[in-house]
């Protein structure tokens, strides 16, 4: 009976170990920062930045983000981390995980009080920020301390004060600007359409050619609040608080406009794309001959990687498009914030973000003030080819919408399920 015991004791004991390890098997954990003793985000942000970036020296830095872009992966890997370890000795990590799932993991650690986590950096915005830090997710308002953004990054611009209409605080740093845009091919659509009402009016002469992914998915989202903006006669509204009685009435012409197009989609509606990738996959495959995308030099990439036919081009409503600015956070429980703090300054530095607006890589435009860049990278940017679908810098700016408060966007996504999908 006591061999037994002992046995069970053992057993048990290794399952706890087992259990204990299990969520971070295949993360790297950080290398000892100060014995990775827990830092309150008052020692760390009164220190001054060379004392930042010697405590970084010879550090691992975990980086959550989105990872269903080849060339965003590619430039991640192949040309941030070998220059991150040359310079800084930090050795990086790119972990691919859509934002709605760190945000879960993030908001068990919290609940269990987990103080020591496994992430350092986090790629988010929008509606994932806006979660992070109302349940005191971040580590804290990081942006003053950061070289780059107080020398290239104007922080009094709304895009950087706020995202998706929350105030940022500081607590993200910006990384880059996109704006949605659509595609389509011309060899099939020789006059693409330039308003909803327009765009109505192809999709029935085309049965079967259009369609839009299911939101949540954050592609199908913003296609729908294009369609408020559109039919809306009181868009800037939608900047501010948000106000149920306001959006519950221009909503009806929303779900009017898209249930008056749905039996004219792909498959008469019964079923729409879950992703991007699945809308990209059927343009493809001539399935479709429209996409969108909320980034104006996605077709373009996917035209030099050969995904896209040649005869892609991309087009903006007349009225405009949404443009969002999206940012990088450390989480409140990393174990490692110098080294995410340098690495935010790194990806902000105007080598880094010139080289990201290459279509080498990725092809988004940069966060950082055009005006306040030295010459010699205003003349590299002036001479970066965003590619042949991608539309002038005059024109993408000059139809540029702001986007609107996030309160506004779930409320939308759970009306589309409500009142379309079913």
């Amino acid at each position: 009976m006591i061999r037994n015991k002992k046995l069970l004791s053992t057993i048990l004991i290794v399952f706890a170990m087992i259990a204990g390890c299990s969520s971070t098997d295949d993360v790297q954990q950080t290398t000892s920062v100060e014995n990775e003793s827990i830092v309150s985000q008052e020692d760390v942000l009164s220190l001054n930045w060379d004392e930042i970036v010697d405590k970084a020296k010879g550090t691992k830095v975990n980086f959550f983000l989105w990872g269903g872009d080849e060339g965003v992966n590619r430039y991640i890997d192949e040309w941030v981390a070998p220059r991150l370890k040359e310079q800084y000795d930090i050795e990086l990590t790119r972990y691919p995980m859509d934002a709605q799932e760190f945000i879960n993991k993030l908001l068990s650690e919290k609940k269990a009080n987990k103080e020591k986590g496994d992430i350092d950096l986090l790629w988010l915005n929008g509606e994932n920020f806006k979660t992070a830090k109302e349940n005191g997710l971040l580590f804290g308002p990081i942006a003053s301390k950061i070289p780059n953004f107080n020398e290239f990054v104007d922080g009094t611009s709304p895009d950087v004060m706020f995202d998706f209409g929350y105030p940022t605080e500081g607590y993200e740093v910006p990384w880059g600007k996109v704006q949605f845009a659509f595609a389509y091919d011309s060899s099939k659509i020789s006059d693409p359409p330039q308003s909803l009402e327009e765009l109505e009016e192809w999709v029935k002469a085309h049965p079967g050619k259009f369609t839009y992914p299911a939101p949540p998915d954050f592609t199908g989202s913003a296609f729908i609040r294009h369609v408020l903006y559109e039919t809306s006669t009181n868009d800037e509204a939608y900047l501010g608080a948000f106000d149920e009685a306001v959006v519950s009435k221009d909503a009806t012409a929303v779900w009017e406009v898209l249930n008056d197009m749905k039996p004219y989609l792909w498959r008469e509606g019964n079923s729409y794309p879950q992703s991007v990738a699945q809308l990209e996959q059927l343009y493809k495959n001539g399935e479709v001959w429209m996409t969108m995308g909320y980034d104006e030099a996605n077709a373009s990439n996917l035209i030099k990687s050969g995904e896209f036919p040649e005869t892609t081009k991309t087009f903006l409503f007349k009225n405009g498009t949404l443009a969002n600015t999206h940012f990088v956070t450390v989480p409140f429980n990393t174990v490692n914030p110098y080294g995410a703090l340098v690495t935010i300054d790194f990806l902000l530095s105007p080598a880094a973000q010139l080289k990201k607006m290459d279509l080498e890589y990725w092809g988004e435009n940069i966060a950082l003030n055009v005006d306040w860049l030295p010459d010699e990278y205003i003349e590299q940017l002036e001479n970066i080819d965003r590619g042949p679908a991608t539309l002038s810098q005059n024109e993408l700016e000059s139809h540029r919408l702001p986007e609107m408060n996030a309160h506004y966007v779930e409320w939308l996504e759970r009306g589309w399920i409500e009142n379309v999908a079913k």
